[in-house]
């Protein structure tokens, strides 16, 4: 358990990601919190003053604190892919690399992606929310798969789930190619999401 609060790259973008990770945050938000307001308090009850190096301590203590709140508030405005989704999807997972979960920031959108599949140089995205601009986020991904060193993937964004699950078996029944860079490819979502 505490090894999850200090990392999560073993458990990021696993189904049900969001709704764990949103409590972790929760709590390590409260302990920082904690840390630092009693340093306060034993600071000031040992010398009867606000001014000593106690005090110092927990206002530095309150720095990762409110980084972790900021974390916290983050994880809080999304939930995780629904039951019904991974009921759809779970299959999938069997047959190629996938990844749930995945938050997209940029400075104008966040962009949920319930589950990703990749088949050879395919990149197929599926998204609950039925507003998402799909050319935005595809647009965004290149750009950032670009800067990873990652040249040429093809991305399909679907927000129908017959649709996405078909596109995926479709890609797998046609034998595609191994991507050479498919490592780099789940790493680099895996580093630009939340």
């Amino acid at each position: 358990m505490l090894r999850r609060f200090i990392s999560t790259t073993e458990v990021k973008n696993t189904y049900r990601y969001l709704d764990t990770q949103k409590k972790y945050e929760i709590i390590k938000t409260v302990l920082l919190f904690a840390v630092s307001i009693s340093l306060f308090i034993a600071g000031y009850a040992a010398t009867e003053t606000r001014n000593n190096l106690l005090t110092v301590v927990a206002v530095l203590g309150c720095l990762p604190a409110s980084k972790s709140l900021v974390s916290a508030i983050m994880f809080c405005r999304f939930h995780s892919t629904s039951e019904k989704v991974h009921q759809a999807v779970a299959a999938l997972d069997e047959h190629t690399d996938t990844l749930y979960d995945l938050v997209f920031t940029t400075q104008k959108t966040n962009y949920f992606i319930a589950h990703a599949s990749l088949v050879g140089a395919d990149l197929v995205l599926y998204t609950e929310d039925k507003k998402l601009d799909k050319k935005a986020l595809e647009d965004h991904l290149h750009d950032m798969l670009k800067k990873a060193g990652i040249k040429k993937v093809n991305i399909g964004i679907f927000s129908e789930l017959k649709r996405y699950t078909d596109r995926v078996n479709i890609l797998l029944n046609t034998g595609c190619e191994e991507y050479p860079d498919t490592a780099l490819v789940i790493e680099s979502l895996k580093e630009i999401s939340l």
